[in-house]
Formats: C-alpha cells, sequence, structure tokens
C-alpha cells in the first residue's frame, strides 16, 4: 500500500486533511439552522433580493439579512448589485446538489410516512366498520 494505513484509507477513499474537515464542519455548521437551511433551498431554485428571500422563508427582514451576511462569508452564497438592490444567489452546484439531496430525500420520506399513516388510518377504519356488521 506504499505508506499508507488501513486506517487513514478505507473503502478507496483516502482520509480528508483536517483543513478540509474543519472547513466542512464549519459549512455544515452553517446549515445546521433551519433558516440559513431554508434560505439556501430557496435560493438554489433561483436568485432572489432579501425581501423575496424573507417573504418566502417567513423571516424577518433584518434577520434573513443577517443569515445572508453568514452564508456569504462562508462562502456558500453570492450576491451581486443590480440598480439598488442586492440579489443572492448559490453559486456552487455542489452546495446545491447536497442541499438538494439531504432536504429531498427528507421530504420523500416523510411522504412515505404520510401515506404509510393514511393508509393505517383508512384500514383501521374499514376494519371497525366491517366490524360492525357481524355484531
Amino acid at each position: 500500500m506504499g505508506g499508507r494505513t488501513v486506517a487513514s484509507e478505507v473503502g478507496g477513499f483516502e482520509d480528508p486533511s483536517a483543513e478540509v474537515l474543519a472547513e466542512a464542519a464549519a459549512a455544515f455548521g452553517l446549515l445546521a439552522s433551519s433558516a440559513r437551511l431554508h434560505i439556501v433551498w430557496a435560493l438554489a431554485q433561483g436568485e432572489s433580493d432579501v425581501t423575496g428571500l424573507a417573504e418566502r422563508v417567513g423571516g424577518a427582514l433584518p434577520a434573513v439579512s443577517q443569515h445572508l451576511t453568514k452564508l456569504k462569508l462562508a462562502g456558500l452564497v453570492r450576491s451581486r448589485r443590480e440598480g439598488r438592490r442586492q440579489v443572492y444567489f448559490v453559486d456552487d452546484p455542489d452546495v446545491v446538489t447536497v442541499v438538494r439531496l439531504m432536504v429531498g430525500q427528507l421530504m420523500d420520506r416523510a411522504d412515505r410516512a404520510d401515506r404509510a399513516d393514511r393508509g393505517d388510518r383508512s384500514a383501521q377504519g374499514a376494519v371497525r366498520r366491517l366490524g360492525g356488521f357481524g355484531a
């Protein structure tokens, strides 16, 4: 293996450096806020100014602006000036992919659970209705 140990390479993947892990942890830390995640999700669908984002995510304008500043400093969001407004967007397709994958998977899981719950309730209701015929 040429100096590599099993501990440093698992499944063909080399361990990332401490610096890369620290950067990833910082990015995930910023996305751990549901408000910031919602903002990135919204921007993954298309660019927007802070007013449009505040309306979409249901946040107060100053709070959304602060979240955008943090996301921008971390390099997860960029902006450009259009006249008097600042337009925000996600420029990194990898960030968009990660957010869409994670949130999309959780939305699908929640939908499946809701359908299963509705199916269980309707099956229980049918059993109760059918049980009433024999009594």
